[in-house]
């Protein structure tokens, strides 16, 4: 199992290094790694339809808890597939697809490593370990949208793309500590065991916010989901990849590996049916409005990830039957779609639906694979699409108290859907074709293959479901349900509502596209509303949020040492005063108060009088020197109240300090007048209070109990293990020396730097 999540990250280094020797159809040899991994997924099907699970562990870092567990039931199992099995055509297909390319070799890495990331993410049963996946397929995703990277709007697209799922990724993480916190386990096979703990957890409500948001976020939820159409501006291939089998249901996958862990609660059905059921009644409205293929199936893949949220938050066995198996029929028709989509654009180099029709007499198995994939996604009679719309619908029935109102949802998302599916997969290859086509001409074997391969999947699962009913389906809602299955999968169901509801869909769907024609002027009539949607808000949230940061660094990043200690000393006066606020008792014990002597006298006045130089000298040199002046007064100071160790460190580090400031002060230009009357003012006023401060701190530490036992240690051992009758130094070279190692670098790395920007020669032009 490990062996088979890494090997896709292996092919993808193989790739990237000696992927200049793949040309043309070369790249078909790549496609023997999804294969291989399909064929070797098939091969756990017997033992899972028994009602096993597989579990393989590794140690990744044991004192963290992570380890890198893949746990294999239906769910996981059913993914596996679908990565493997449409990725596999993917990779056939984009061997033709990609030929003529530039960077074949970075395109197929990619693809390898986001297949990879998938794989380790449906895979793992360790949450953290999950994450990485997790966070893996969000940059994987984020090269193959952004693969035409001399566009802009790739790189637009892609960099919406990580923003949202990266933002997302962040939630995720924090739902994932606070999820193993609560229990000490980050297994999600121990959550589940463990699931009455979380649910009863003070936090719940938390955890799923953080849980919703990710999930939310990766599979385009309202109102995240306006990423997915910009995705669109990738290379085909990718969207077929990313939104029949991949990244987009990532999303869900989480949400029903979860459902065990957080489900059967209010709070999550509510959440997920009320999202889900926004999401896909939205999305399939505003692809009724669309031309461009591309587009029309990305606000499709919306509506039909919003279903699979909406199932899954019903939470029934029936919802969770339907949601098994609308996940399958969905990746097998929309991947279709996808694929032919791809095909009509390399062959026409259009994908606008308004001028495109009649392509049947120049292609027909495309023709074939399009319209066996429509009428899939439309539910008709004896396809897995009537299958997956009547499961929908029992799914609603069974959902309580407000069964019509979720049905009536269902129903009329259906029918939009069903117009999109035959506006994308039908209506470019009926009627008459433009005189622009004529010379249109069928594409390689190798990219008409693969989308009648998943027609003939989608005819065959119709007429013979329980071919995948045992074998796939009931695994999978065994792993969401927990139960046995006793609902098995049958064409017919008698004359009852479901029959009803889908010859509803189906008349409603029909007159629809017979009425409404593909319009370029209804994109304008929803335009106008643009404004209010959340591809127009959370942007332009966004776009506020970095005009604040923009003027914050401009404010308080600006480059200037003076501007930085400011800020640093405003910010712990305005600390240390809500300290002084909430209660300091300053108790001074008089007592205790020695005379001032002479000696102390004189070095105050001297210690003043360099202070007052130092601010007010227009000479750095004199600055330097009276700052010296402080130290040694300060160092005479520790002599006075008995610190002669400390006093004769301080000795030498202020020598060292002045003489290298005069060292450097030479190399300098002439002094700068960067000051005038008021900063000095208010420069001044920082300075007391924060001195005032400073020194009601230090009556306050005075009077706290003060312990001697480290002054005690370090008096003590000194000389016994270091030979050091100086305790200041040994502490500074033995006790702490790797620290003091560490100090020495930081200062000698700072000396380079100041010394190669003190030799550094610019002009005038780049010094402006």
């Amino acid at each position: 199992m490990h062996i088979a999540v890494l090997s896709g990250f292996v092919v993808a280094a193989m790739v990237l290094l000696a992927g200049r020797l793949l040309k043309g159809y070369q790249s078909l040899i790549l496609s023997l790694l999804p294969v291989s991994l399909f064929i070797y997924f098939l091969s756990f099907i017997p033992r899972l339809a028994d009602g096993n699970t597989v579990m393989y562990s590794y140690p990744w870092i044991p004192s963290l808890g992570v380890q890198l567990d893949y746990h294999l039931d239906g769910l996981s199992l059913l993914f596996c597939l679908l990565i493997t099995g449409i990725g596999s055509l993917i990779f056939i297909y984009a061997a033709a697809y990609m030929k003529g390319y530039n960077y074949v070799n970075r395109f197929f890495c990619y693809l390898s490593m986001f297949m990879a990331s998938m794989l380790g993410l449906v895979l793992s049963d360790n949450v953290l370990a999950l994450f990485v996946f997790w966070e893996l397929t969000s940059i994987s995703s984020f090269f193959l949208i952004g693969f035409n990277n001399d566009n802009p709007d790739s790189r637009k697209s892609s960099l919406l793309a990580l923003a949202i799922t990266g933002g997302g990724g962040f939630l995720l993480m924090a739902g994932f500590i606070l999820m193993g916190s609560t229990i000490g386990s980050f297994s999600i096979s121990e959550m589940i065991t463990s699931r009455s703990v979380l649910q009863n957890s003070e936090h719940y409500w938390l955890m799923l916010l953080l849980i919703c948001g990710g999930a939310f976020t990766k599979s385009a939820q309202f109102p995240f989901h306006f990423w997915l159409p910009g995705a669109m501006k990738a290379p085909t291939p990718v969207s077929a990849y990313l939104h029949s089998a991949t990244m987009v249901k990532a999303g869900v996958y989480l949400l029903a590996r979860l459902t065990p862990v957080l489900g059967q609660n209010i709070y999550w059905n509510n959440t997920l049916m009320i999202v889900g059921g926004i999401t896909m009644v939205y999305a399939a409205f505003h692809s009724l409005f669309r031309t461009d293929l591309k587009t029309i199936l990305a606000y499709t893949t919306i509506s039909a990830l919003g279903i699979l949220v909406f199932l899954l938050g019903i939470g029934t066995q029936q919802a969770l039957i339907a949601a098994a198996v609308f996940i399958l029929v969905h990746a097998l028709y929309k991947a279709g779609l996808f694929l032919v989509t791809g095909i009509i654009d390399h062959e026409t180099g259009t994908r606008d639906v308004t001028v495109l029709s009649g392509l049947r007499k120049v292609m027909m198995p495309v023709a074939i694979a399009g319209i066996v994939a429509a009428i899939s996604s439309a539910g008709i009679p004896f396809t897995f699409g009537f299958l997956g719309k009547d499961l929908i619908y029992e799914g609603t029935l069974s959902s309580g108290n407000n069964f019509i109102f979720l049905t009536a949802l269902a129903v009329v998302t259906n029918i939009m859907l069903l117009y999109a599916g035959f506006v994308a997969g039908i209506k470019p290859f009926t009627g008459n074709i433009p005189s622009q086509f004529h010379d249109v001409h069928l594409p390689s074997l190798w990219m008409w293959l693969p989308p009648l391969l998943l027609g003939i999947l989608s005819m065959i699962f119709g007429f013979f479901p329980a071919l995948i009913d045992n074998s796939l389906v009931q695994p999978v809602v065994r792993a969401l349900h927990g139960g046995p299955v006793d609902i098995p999968l049958k064409i017919w169901h008698g004359f009852n509502l479901v029959l009803l509801l889908s010859a509803i869909t189906l008349v409603g769907g029909f007159l629809l596209y017979k009425y409404i024609k593909p319009s370029s002027e209804r994109i304008h009539a929803v335009d106008r509303f643009r404004e209010y949607s959340p591809a127009f808000i959370i942007p332009g949230i966004a776009t506020g949020v970095h005009a604040f940061a923009r003027h914050y660094t401009r404010i308080m990043q600006n480059g200037y040492l003076r501007i930085y200690v400011l800020v640093i000393v405003l910010f712990l006066v305005v600390l240390l005063s809500y300290k002084l606020f909430t209660g300091v008792n300053i108790y001074i014990d008089e007592s205790k108060l020695h005379e001032i002597t002479i000696y102390e006298a004189v070095v105050t006045g001297i210690m003043l009088f360099a202070i007052f130089k130092t601010v007010f000298t227009s000479s750095r040199l004199i600055a330097v020197a009276a700052m010296g002046v402080v130290g040694y007064c300060i160092c005479l100071l520790f002599v006075f109240y008995s610190a002669p160790d400390l006093a004769m460190t301080q000795f030498t580090i202020d020598t060292l300090t002045v003489v290298l400031f005069v060292l450097v002060l030479f190399r300098l230009p002439p002094f700068l007048h960067l000051t005038n009357a008021p900063v000095k003012i208010r420069d001044g006023l920082v300075a007391l209070s924060f001195g005032t401060l400073l020194s009601i701190i230090a009556l306050e530490v005075i009077n706290e109990t003060a312990t001697k036992d480290i002054t005690e240690f370090y008096a003590k051992n000194s000389y016994v293990f270091a030979k050091g009758k100086n305790v200041v130094n040994v502490i500074l070279v033995d006790f702490r020396g790797m620290d003091t190692l560490v100090e020495i670098t930081v200062l000698t790395i700072a000396a380079i730097g100041v010394y190669s920007m003190l030799k550094l020669k610019i002009g005038l032009k780049e010094k402006e």
